[in-house]
């Protein structure tokens, strides 16, 4: 729809506004590939996203009623700005709330702005892995005994590992009590639309879903939905969040993106999720001819969404296994952890793109390889919170060498990129767990960032 009305409007129009390219594609050829001409601003009959009363309202109510949500609001920032947006408007002024520890950086950030206290909840761990489980709904329960005030209660769901948690019995719990429940389900967009896929967070009830539509969905990169539903939350403190935190000059290209694919999955969402399924289901029933390698499912999970392929040598890292499919055979994964390797599939995955993957991990899966001693994966253990996240990042501070952190308070943020989900968080005291955790991730050759400290120091609150 949108993008129709772009590829109409654009040619004849003389462009005398925003952007400065003017839609001059001759000028150079990348702008030709890019797009550029049918790239506008907010004029005429495009709508405001802010404010939509057109084509952009009519296009988030398609939305909705492929989700079924009350409300749908496009984010073309992110997840993250989905985040933001939602924490503030529920937040904003602080208070408590529960939320799961394995969230993303981006709710951490949230954190920071409103100064909100979190009681955090420790999701299940694999000891196999080292990855999170699913968060269930006794320690969510727990939590809200212990936090009768709590504004919200915050979950990731599914993991990047694809583990999804008990969305529908959770709000139920929190809603017998009058408390919303936030579930981002960035690398969930696709749950609930078929029953290819298990239940989505929207059709278990939550109160806000935030979904990227780029991660497995066919939308283009950094392009995200917002639901809302229910009378927990109000949709106008929802409007004015995004009204701080997603821009005021939105691409017109990544809503049409949003659009195209709402549109697109509208009407042939049942052929393209079976087929997806269909490829998925081929590939896991020849990998388990394999021998070493072997694609890890959560059996004590609550759910499981079958999209992601978790893959495991005996005798490689994940990092190891994830840089000779990069090498030898120009396969690039979605990420890699000391124990395993994430491949990522979406609604435009090919047969043929599992084929190559299958044939590659077939000849490594015939190969010797030195054995190695893996340690156990490091548990990770309940929190001390000192510190407001935004106390500890305005007190002094000084950077010390891991071995002499332990006990001490945090005063960054250390994770592994991808997914963002901090090791430790600023105002918690450091453990010998986190730093053990940590260790590993670098012997791991994990992508480890800090935010203030270099390599082989902590930043921490001085004494």
């Amino acid at each position: 729809m949108l993008f129709s009305a772009l590829k109409d409007y654009c040619p004849g129009a003389v462009p005398m506004h925003m952007p400065g390219h003017m839609r001059n594609r001759e000028i150079s050829g990348d702008l030709k590939a890019l797009c550029a001409g049918i790239d506008i601003t907010e004029i005429d009959g495009f709508d405001d996203l802010h404010h939509p009363s057109g084509i952009l309202r009519r296009s988030m109510e398609m939305a909705e009623k492929l989700w079924k949500s009350d409300h749908t609001r496009y984010l073309v920032n992110g997840s993250t700005c989905g985040i933001l947006s939602a924490v503030y408007a529920l937040g904003a002024g602080g208070g408590r709330i529960v939320c799961a520890r394995n969230a993303h950086k981006s709710f951490y950030h949230a954190l920071e702005i409103t100064d909100l206290e979190p009681v955090f909840v420790q999701p299940g761990f694999d000891v196999e892995t080292g990855a999170c489980l699913d968060v269930s709904v006794a320690s969510i329960k727990q939590a809200l005994d212990q936090t009768p005030d709590a504004k919200f209660v915050f979950l990731t769901s599914p993991t990047y590992e694809g583990v999804i948690s008990d969305i529908k019995g959770i709000c139920g719990l929190a809603h017998k009590r009058g408390i919303p429940v936030i579930v981002d389900e960035a690398h969930g967009a696709h749950l609930s639309l078929t029953r290819d896929f298990p239940c989505g967070a929207v059709e278990a009830g939550a109160d806000i879903v935030i979904e990227s539509v780029h991660k497995t969905l066919l939308s283009l990169t950094q392009t995200a939905v917002m639901h809302i539903s229910g009378d927990l939350v109000s949709i106008k403190e929802i409007d004015h969040a995004l009204d701080i935190f997603e821009t005021s000059s939105p691409s017109y290209l990544l809503m049409a993106s949003i659009d195209s694919c709402v549109e697109i999955l509208t009407e042939k969402k049942e052929a393209i999720f079976s087929a997806w399924r269909e490829n998925l289901e081929a590939f896991r029933s020849k990998a388990q001819r394999l021998k070493n390698i072997r694609i890890w499912t959560p059996h004590n999970a609550f759910c499981y969404d079958m999209s992601k392929i978790i893959l495991m040598h005996p005798a490689l890292t994940g990092n190891a296994l994830m840089e000779i499919l990069r090498n030898r055979f120009s396969i690039e994964l979605e990420a890699a952890y000391p124990r395993y390797c994430v491949a990522m599939t979406g609604a435009g995955v090919k047969k043929e793109m599992l084929d190559a993957l299958f044939s590659a991990l077939e000849k490594i899966d015939s190969e010797d390889f030195s054995a190695s001693d893996f340690k156990k994966p490091a548990a990770p253990a309940r929190t001390e919170r000192v510190y407001s996240i935004k106390t500890a990042l305005q007190m002094p501070y000084e950077c010390v060498k891991l071995k002499e952190a332990a006990g001490r308070i945090a005063a960054e943020y250390a994770w592994a990129y991808p997914p963002g989900i901090p090791v430790l968080a600023p105002g918690e005291r450091i453990t010998e767990n986190m730093i053990s955790v940590w260790n590993d991730m670098i012997a791991a050759s994990s992508n480890t960032i800090t935010t203030r400290s270099s390599e082989g120091l902590l930043a921490v609150v001085k004494e």
